[in-house]
């Protein structure tokens, strides 16, 4: 009884802030909007509509966009953390290294892109000391873009990346790679049969992290491209505020009930991931 009730403020907690948005989004998006005579009535037009014309653009842009930065985050991230636990003097690197990873990990947002701008915008620093100065350019790159926008979330998505992943790497004991090369087994085969099965699990789920990430990030996203790349995140705000359609708010929670019906099933995929992990990382 008593674990019971150290545990209700945590239940409380997903009910409100979790569970009841995701019942009123899943009612809401039935309901809909006359734009004229604003009568409301009952029907599942809005999930219909969010998978057609512009809002399917923008589900297959924040898809596509989730999924480049995700792997391109993991390859980095995981690179970076074995060049940290391989350094020769390892202990302070690593110290520095996570220590920034915690503070750029939650670095986001509206401060994020505007950092960006003031950096290679337009009018950027860079920009202006690659044009003016060296006369160079930045050889058609444009910030304002969806591959601009990959480059500012890989600032963010890296790092963590990095926290997700060094656990399981110190998780791999010297022992094994040990035993390994006293019978006889190469560095390759080390890596395809002992070092690759252990690690797949924990990278696929930090990559499942990063993807749930990116596709759920909209406030840098609106600073740094507006309307201009088909996002669902940047759709549900114009729904939401009837900038494209009046009375279009319901619309708007038919978007975000697809956005999290999406990361619903990421998340269950990494936590069936994740406990196939707990015996290695233990």
């Amino acid at each position: 009884m008593l674990a019971f009730l150290g545990a209700l403020p945590f239940f409380l907690y997903v009910a409100v802030f979790l569970l009841l948005p995701i019942a009123v989004l899943a009612v809401e998006s039935f309901r809909v909007t006359d734009p004229v005579t604003f009568e409301e009535s009952w029907s599942a037009a809005n999930l219909g509509t969010v998978t057609e014309g512009a809002y399917r653009r923008a589900y297959l842009g924040s898809l596509q966009l989730s999924a480049i930065t995700a792997v391109l985050s993991a390859v980095l991230g995981l690179a970076l953390a074995v060049a940290i636990l391989r350094a020769r003097r390892g202990r302070l690197l690593r110290r520095l290294v996570l220590t920034a990873s915690g503070v750029l990990a939650n670095f986001g947002g509206i401060p994020l892109a505007f950092a960006f701008i003031a950096t290679i915008g337009t009018n950027g620093v860079v920009t202006a000391l690659l044009t003016d100065t060296l006369g160079l350019g930045l050889g058609g790159f444009s910030l304002y873009s969806m591959t601009g926008l990959a480059l500012v979330y890989l600032y963010f998505l890296v790092p963590l990346m990095v926290l997700t992943i060094v656990p399981a790497l110190e998780a791999l004991r010297p022992q094994w790679r040990e035993a390994s090369d006293n019978l006889g087994a190469s560095g390759w085969q080390y890596w395809r049969h002992v070092g690759g099965p252990v690690l797949a699990p924990p990278v696929i789920g930090a990559t499942m992290l990063l993807f749930a990430s990116a596709f759920a990030a909209y406030a840098t996203a609106r600073a740094l491209v507006g309307s201009s790349v088909p996002l669902v995140t940047l759709q549900i705000a114009d729904a939401l505020s009837s900038n494209v359609i009046v009375g279009s708010e319901n619309l708007g929670k038919a978007l975000a009930l697809g956005m999290v019906l999406l990361i619903a099933l990421v998340m269950v995929f990494y936590a069936w991931v994740q406990r196939r992990t707990q015996r290695w990382l233990s």
